[in-house]
């Protein structure tokens, strides 16, 4: 997956992570989502559940040593984690938390040396989410090979976070249904089915929306104008009551991801 060009809604991005859920290869194109829209290095990802736990979920990326900081922070590390506080802090909310910008200096020494310096972290971006009685906690990381996050990489990582978070969050549940990703749109566009309010071009446009898709790749798939994209786009958000991509994924993700399987 090639990062995204300047100007790109970053969201667009998240689509094939949506259809990843439940499936094997989930770290894969997780990695690989977030590498288009900032060139993150590394993702790890934490669970909480109170303040004296913690248990690593998922490590993907280009950190050869994850695997160990995983079990480290959840043994013991985790309890000098600056954004744990946060992250407590806005647990009654239950809502998507964005963590404080990083700054090495907010970590004691022992977490320094073994987080940023025998692992070469140099930046870090990080959000949380609470689902009920547990919060799920993503760290992205770039290292030293990469240099540090560009603002606009920043600002790439800060839109996609919330939908990001929530992915995530439903892909380590446990007992996530578990369908193809054909099989989860179709079922989504099926006859009777929930987006089954919107005509047939516009379950064309939005399943390809979906797909991760651009504007100009719709149109040259379906064999029709750009402009009349936009005008199915338009009708589509209409009907479901939306006024944005973000907001598409939103739904697909709430409707693919119910604790039964999508028949």
């Amino acid at each position: 997956m090639e990062a995204i060009s300047s100007g790109v809604d970053a969201t667009g991005a998240v689509g094939a992570l949506v259809l990843a859920i439940g499936q094997p290869s989930f770290p894969t194109v997780l990695i690989e989502t977030l590498r288009a829209v900032a060139d993150v290095g590394h993702c790890m990802v934490f669970a909480f559940a109170d303040q004296r736990s913690a248990r690593c979920l998922l490590s993907t990326g280009n950190i050869a040593i994850g695997p160990d900081l995983g079990t480290a922070y959840s043994e013991h590390f985790h309890t000098a984690d600056p954004n744990r506080e946060v992250i407590f802090r806005e647990r009654a909310e239950q809502r998507h938390i964005l963590l404080p910008h990083f700054a090495r200096r907010m970590y004691p020494r022992g977490y320094r040396k073994l987080f940023f310096e025998d692992s070469e972290i140099v930046d870090k971006a990080a959000t949380a989410i609470w689902a009920g009685d547990r919060c799920t906690y993503v760290n992205f990381y770039r290292t030293a090979a990469q240099g540090g996050f560009t603002g606009e990489q920043r600002q790439r990582i800060t839109a996609v976070a919330p939908i990001v978070a929530a992915i995530v969050a439903r892909h380590c549940q446990d007992g996530t249904a578990v369908a193809t990703p054909g099989d989860k749109l179709a079922a989504l566009f099926a006859a009777g089915g929930p987006l089954s309010v919107l005509t047939a071009r516009e379950k064309d446009v939005c399943r390809r929306i979906l797909e991760g898709f651009t504007s100009e790749a719709i149109a040259g798939d379906l064999g029709i104008a750009l402009n009349s994209v936009f005008t199915y786009r338009k009708r589509a958000y209409e009907k479901l009551g939306i006024a944005s991509q973000n907001e598409l994924f939103a739904i697909a993700l709430r409707l693919m991801t119910v604790s039964r399987p999508l028949n």
